[in-house]
């Protein structure tokens, strides 16, 4: 049995007395100080952990003024607070042992789009990419285009002056910054935008903090004005935040912004942008260049530049073997093929945009011409990609290549510590060349990605954190890296800002420095903006990069055969692809709905790390405790769950992070790293259920499989139970809700009166080999079979039509629910007998083919290690092997044909609804298929009280408005048996599932042998 585990109590500290007079005087926001909070906040995308003392979420620019009042208070001036973005930093910049403040949760309204100025102001924690989908309908978009640009926010984008792809021809956030709200520490609320020389000079005459800034700066301007010019390195890159080189601009004006942009939070809270928006491109191609090395890639990226494209991004042959092995490869991989002499070790991607078609046409054909005419050494072969949706797919494989470096098998992983350096682009080759040497110096692996037009390459070296010989190496590589980017011209900030390597700006701007820390005392001038980063107080030094807790120091009491054994949690790298805003987007449902990072695969994960390293300090190995039960049974769980002593357990407050998960397993599909949050969950909540007492609803729900049979056999009573208000409320109080009524049709009985034999080994062993390879057993899943029969009725008459003999599995327990609420001793058991069953229908030589695909996807993952050799197809990859069974028609009808496919189904098996698509276009049907989150019901998450409510957030947030789109015409189909039942219960509306409407079209199709129409009694 796991121990109680509570955290060191924790002195009364400064913050929390700051934090109780922010509660009292009227701060509207939400306040997080619970352990729980502390420790998902307490990581990003970097290498470092610092837990933080409380998290702010304000809701408006007033708590901004709030916090700002309170930190000018004379007892909190010792007070520190960091502004965060979207938590996804490479270099703990929004790390700090004070307060953070994230505006990602309430401040991210859009308040103003003006198509005709092409200007947006949006609050700090709008999403880049939320933004975009707002403009799209209007032609435009805000650039830069960022890989993490689905949960980079705006305010965090500007805080570090992001860029990303196609910076040569958009440049950085700062370009498109047109003006900002910012609250100053003492309070003062600022709208900064550019300025002509009188208006400033209006502004120094003033005496108050705004009047200190503008002469502190206007005098730095122009005093060091031969040190700015010679320090500021001439880069598209240039340097992020303090940015004194872009303050006078061109044409006399003077803008402050240049200053604030990338300047890390350290001299104001920012409250709003207003920004600078494009044309969206009218027209696009890509050109998809492969290497033999990843050297001639970067040497030819030269020549590509040289040809007037709109941008080059470049991936080296890790990156390119993770991506082959990720969940976008299928989409792409006719644009990546390997050659006669084998893969690619290298690919450019050149981009090219054009108004019309024929400006399009043109250029392509000018690029591909010249690629043609001018061979290159080590250069293969090239692709084309046209259309919005494959251009889009190529992207995101390129988006997604700094999660893909953290899914690798083992404790060594690339980690970021020397990532963005820049270096002028015809100096790139020659550089990395000498970066390569460096880490091939150390025996160290790594990948490598990035814009090489812009003389930008992101390089992970691979380590294992936990380990002190590695631990030393972030200082000796660091220590070299900058070196040799100041030998070739370079920055070792050239994109995601300084952060904890802040160390090294000292040196670098040498007698500008000074000037810096003048900067940050006028805006700040008690240092309480998140202290030591980019500068330090004249009495201060920065901290040292082998200062800062790593992750992987904290991590050492865990050990790697635990971190290999739970689902990846220990090996998240913060990327923060879960953290997507899109509600039509399938991870993770319960982050949409709250906002709440602790409800997020990596906030779940980092509280099993922490978990784990407090089981580890007490010496406790979790997969020794799996084995044990609780020595004094249900006493001992009852005493333990009534025990005061045991509220502050930690293990609450994962148990809460677990408890809004529906295991939808899209974030073990879409995750870069494959963190697989039911598999953890799974194993947590078997380990914490021995010490304390489970909910009533988890045992009901755990034996709903093997309970169902007696339920449809008192069917009158069930209903009549679940149908009054009596039975409701009794249900509520077991912790269930919205139960589905059970139909009348029984499928079982309804194919004995048919005389379809259920399929055994004996049956099958009647049959001769002709007739086996004709035979196809259905495994219905328990939900389907009984609360869905028609489905499972309709699947088997499409075999009928296409010529199959069709059979149905005798009743098997899939044994999911078991898996799901962590009765994992019970799980193994039923799956094991199940697994062995199945195995011997496949055996017999038989197709085994499933119906929901949750349930069926369940055989390839759950069951992993019970010895299951069978493969249970999904419907459509069954459909998919016999497409010349399938009749060729053209249909002319009303309406379309839509698809509303389950979460688990488009995230873990990437070639499902191709396989729908092939299928119905073969029946003469253009398969549109719905891009929809997730409907909230996933399994019988939906069907527990304390759910319910996230449950209709997510169907309301995606499913309803895309179903309410649909026209009175349509055929709206859905897939998993969840989906169709929170359309029902919520809509009204029953949609059928694909096998349903093959079924209506077989039987309208005059090319087949048997036409007849099966229909079966109730």
């Amino acid at each position: 049995m796991i121990p109680r585990l509570t955290s060191a109590q924790r002195a009364p500290s400064l913050s929390e007395g700051f934090v109780q007079h922010l509660a009292g005087s009227g701060f509207k926001g939400d306040i997080g100080q619970g352990a729980a909070d502390r420790t998902v906040f307490a990581t990003d995308n970097s290498i470092y952990q610092v837990e933080p003392a409380a998290i702010l979420f304000p809701k408006d620019v007033d708590d901004l003024k709030r916090i700002a009042r309170a930190l000018a208070r004379p007892e909190f001036s010792s007070v520190a607070i960091t502004p965060r973005g979207g938590g996804t930093g490479t270099n703990g910049q929004s790390l700090t042992t004070g307060i953070v403040v994230d505006c990602s949760r309430h401040m991210n309204r859009i308040l103003e789009i003006d198509p005709v100025r092409r200007v947006a102001r949006v609050e700090a924690g709008v999403v880049k990419d939320q933004l975009n989908k707002a403009l799209a309908p209007h032609g435009l978009f805000f650039a830069p285009e960022l890989s993490t640009s689905n949960r980079a926010t705006i305010g965090g984008m500007v805080s570090t002056d992001a860029c990303g792809q196609g910076s040569c021809l958009y440049g950085k956030t700062s370009n498109h910054v047109l003006g900002l709200r910012v609250i100053l520490t003492d309070g003062t609320d600022f709208s900064s935008r550019p300025v002509c020389q009188e208006e400033l000079r209006a502004l120094q005459m003033r005496r108050d903090r705004i009047g200190d800034i503008h002469r502190t700066l206007a005098r730095i301007a122009a005093d060091d004005r031969d040190d700015i010019e010679r320090i500021f390195p001439k880069l598209n890159r240039f340097m992020t935040g303090y940015d004194l080189a872009h303050l006078v601009r061109k044409d006399g004006g003077f803008d402050l912004n240049a200053v604030l942009c990338g300047s890390e939070g350290t001299l104001a809270m920012i409250a709003e942008a207003e920004l600078n928006l494009l044309p969206l491109p009218a027209h696009a191609a890509l050109v998809n260049i492969r290497y033999d090395n990843f050297n001639a890639a970067l040497e030819d990226a030269r020549n590509l530049v040289a040809l007037n494209v709109a941008s080059v991004e470049t991936i080296d042959e890790t990156v390119l073997r993770l991506a082959k092995g990720d969940i976008i490869w299928p989409r792409i991989a006719t644009f990546f093929p390997d050659d006669a002499d084998g893969a690619a070790n290298g690919i450019n991607i050149a981009e090219i945009l054009a108004d019309t078609p024929q400006e399009l046409a043109e250029k392509l054909s000018a690029v591909t011409a010249a690629l043609k005419a001018n061979p290159f050494p080590g250069r293969k072969g090239f692709t084309t990609t046209h259309g919005k949706a494959e251009i889009e797919a190529v992207w995101a494989m390129r988006k997604r290549a700094v999660g893909l470096l953290g899914n690798v098998e083992g404790p060594v992983r690339p980690v970021p510590f020397v990532e963005d350096t820049a270096v002028p682009p015809e100096n790139l080759a020659a550089y990395i060349r000498e970066f390569r040497a460096l880490l091939d110096g150390e025996n160290l692996t790594y990948g490598m990605f990035g814009h090489v037009d812009a003389g930008v390459l992101h390089v992970r070296p691979a380590l294992d954190l936990t380990r002190p010989e590695h631990a030393a190496l972030v200082r000796r590589i660091s220590d070299a890296v900058v070196a040799l980017t100041r030998k070739y011209g370079g920055v070792l900030w050239g994109e995601h800002g300084k952060g904890v390597r802040s160390e090294y700006v000292p040196e670098f701007f040498g007698p500008l420095y000074p000037r810096l820390q003048e900067i940050k005392a006028a805006f700040d001038p008690l240092g309480q903006l998140n202290p030591g980063k980019i500068v330090a107080a004249a009495s201060r030094a920065l901290p040292k990069i082998d200062e800062i807790p790593l992750r992987g120091t904290i991590d050492r009491s865990i050990g790697d055969e635990i971190r290999a054994t739970f689902g990846n949690a220990a090996y998240c790298n913060g990327n923060g692809a879960c953290f997507d805003f899109d509600a039509d987007t399938l991870m993770c449902p319960s982050y949409k709905a709250t906002r709440d990072r602790r409800f997020s695969p990596k906030g779940r994960a980092s509280l099993m790390r922490e978990w784990l390293r407090q089981l580890g300090e007490k010496g406790v190995d979790p997969r020794r405790e799996a084995t044990r039960r609780n020595p004094f049974g249900f006493a001992g769980r009852l005493w333990n769950s009534l025990n005061p002593a045991n509220r502050n357990d930690f293990s609450h407050e994962v148990r809460a992070a677990m408890d809004t998960c529906l295991a939808c397993k899209a974030c073990a599909g879409q995750c870069p790293v494959k963190v697989s949050v039911p598999a953890f969950r799974a194993k947590f909540l078997a380990l914490y259920y021995q010490r304390y007492l489970r909910p009533l609803k988890d045992p009901l729900v755990a034996a709903i499989e093997t309970t169902l049979p007696g339920m449809a056999r008192m069917r009158p009573l069930y209903n009549a139970v679940i149908s009054s208000s009596s039975g409701q409320a009794a249900m509520r109080r077991a912790g269930l809700t919205a139960l589905p009524v059970l139909p009348p049709l029984s499928a079982r009985r309804a194919l004995a009166r048919q005389n379809m034999p259920v399929a055994t080994p004996a049956e099958l062993a009647r049959l001769d080999a002709a007739a086996l390879a004709n035979t196809i057993v259905f495994v219905p899943d328990a939900f389907t079979e009984h609360f869905d029969p028609q489905v499972l009725l309709d699947a088997i008459e499409v075999a009928r039509l296409l010529g199959f003999s069709p059979l149905i599995a005798p009743p098997l327990v899939n044994g999911k629910a078991l898996h799901v609420h962590g009765y994992l001793g019970a799980f193994e058991r039923t799956a094991r007998r199940t697994a062995a069953a199945l195995d011997r229908l496949a055996q017999a030589g038989a197709t085994l083919v499933g119906i929901d695909p949750s349930m069926t996807l369940a055989f390839r993952s759950e069951y992993a290690g019970t010895g299951l050799r069978a493969r249970i197809l999904l419907p459509q990859e069954w459909l998919a092997t016999v497409l010349d069974r399938l009749p060729s028609s053209t249909l002319h009808e009303q309406g379309s044909y839509r698809l509303m496919a389950h979460c688990t189904e488009r995230t873990n098996a990437p070639a499902a609804i191709g396989q729908w698509q092939a299928v119905f276009k073969k029946l003469g049907v253009d398969l549109l298929v719905g891009e929809t989150g997730c409907c909230g019901m996933a399994g019988t998450f939906g069907h527990e009280v304390r759910n319910r409510g996230i449950s209709e957030t997510l169907y309301g947030m995606s499913w309803q408005p895309a179903l309410a789109a649909t026209g009175a015409a349509d055929m709206v189909m859905a897939t998993g048996y969840s989906c169709r039942s929170q359309a029902k219960a919520i809509d009204g509306l029953s949609l059928p599932h694909p096998l349903q409407a093959i079924r209506t079209i077989l039987q309208r199709n005059p090319g087949l042998p048997s036409r007849r129409d099966t229909t079966y009694d109730v």
